[in-house]
């Protein structure tokens, strides 16, 4: 169809230009006449300068509607799947979380971040949808474009009455020269000319108004596509931002589940040897300091983390408490007594106190 056009548009200019040819032989056009052609030319020449651009832009805004409503499309399904996966991470956290295992936390914080993150998703959609899609959608089949258009295909209308009114015009002066011109014949002469003026007066306002138009339209194009473009990149890049930095919270999490696993299995495993060493030592250095005739007390500490006793000959602590210190171990442990009870516990648990209220001293003393 654009072939057709423009092959029929250079048919136009090669028609004008050979009518401007045989009217300048016969004498019958002025200068100002060609001037006023050459003109029209160029107008139309910016009208289908104009058209092409406008049809471009409107190409590249629906383009971008499509690939809105795809990567949309698109998108429901991943979040609805992503979704799945949340909800049954944060089941299976919620379900084991009194067990105490590491896996069944870091499932759940996996789960929410993810439901925080198809949030985000859904949010980015809207943007897309609604300040992007729905905006551009609306210039493609808004008013200003097709009144621009219908203007100038009202103008090419014109432009074909005008070049056959140029031609009889060009008839009937060609018939003045071969014989004399009765009144009738040059009645018809001058009422075609006077139409043939008329013409050209309309098509020059008409080709303003549609030129006029025609730019309105293209600058609003190019304007409102390129605005679009940006909120559509704001959008994306505010979204990855967001999601980074859920992601980098997530991560930091699970590490730092990971060292306490890690750390909980160390425990675990010295556990076994001060367990069995405990009461050997203890034994040990009781027999040694009665055999001495001497109290075998290190020093004081205050407690500083809770510690529940899981096996024979560890001691539980409670925050605030103060614990008669007789040994610290190697391994990361240390022996002492607390409330009349003695055994084993994390020497970081404690901390050592130059002074401490009697009161306190005598209760950690109380089983000695």
């Amino acid at each position: 169809m654009e072939a057709i056009k423009k092959q029929a548009t250079k048919l136009r200019e090669q028609v004008a230009k050979q009518q401007q040819a045989v009217l300048r032989h016969l004498g019958h056009f002025s200068n100002e006449d060609i001037t006023v052609d050459e003109a029209e030319l160029q107008c139309h020449q910016k009208l289908q300068d104009l058209y092409s651009s406008t049809k471009a832009a409107k190409h590249l805004q629906r383009n971008i509607v499509r690939g809105i409503e795809g990567f949309i499309a698109t998108s429901s399904k991943l979040i609805e799947i992503a979704r799945k996966l949340a909800d049954d991470c944060c089941k299976f956290g919620a379900e084991n979380q009194n067990a105490g295992f590491s896996l069944a936390r870091a499932a759940l914080q996996f789960g929410k971040s993810h439901k925080s993150m198809e949030d985000e998703r859904v949010t980015l959609l809207g943007i897309l949808s609604e300040q992007v899609s729905e905006p551009l959608r609306a210039l493609i089949t808004g008013a200003p474009l097709e009144d621009a258009r219908h203007l100038t295909h009202c103008y090419d209308k014109l432009c074909q009455e005008v070049e056959a009114q140029a031609a009889d015009v060009l008839r009937r002066r060609s018939k003045t020269r071969e014989s004399d011109i009765s009144a009738e014949s040059y009645m018809k002469l001058k009422q075609a000319e006077e139409r043939l003026t008329e013409l050209k007066s309309s098509m020059m306002v008409l080709g303003r108004e549609a030129t006029a138009a025609m730019l309105s339209v293209e600058d609003q194009q190019q304007k409102i596509t390129f605005h679009q473009l940006l909120a559509m990149v704001d959008a994306e890049k505010s979204y990855h931002q967001r999601i980074l930095a859920i992601l980098e919270k997530l991560y930091a999490e699970m590490i730092l589940e990971e060292q306490m696993n890690e750390s909980l299995n160390s425990v675990t495993l010295q556990r076994e040897v001060n367990v069995a060493l405990a009461h050997d030592n203890t034994r040990s250095n009781r027999s040694e300091a009665q055999g001495n005739n001497q109290s075998y007390v290190s020093f004081i500490a205050k407690v500083v983390h809770p510690f529940d006793a899981q096996a024979d000959g560890e001691l539980s602590l409670a925050v605030g408490d103060y614990v008669v210190v007789r040994q610290v171990g190697p391994t990361g442990w240390s022996e002492g007594e607390c409330k009349g009870k003695a055994g084993w516990f994390p020497s970081a648990y404690v901390e050592r106190q130059e002074k401490a209220p009697a009161s306190k001293i005598i209760e950690a003393n109380s089983a000695a």
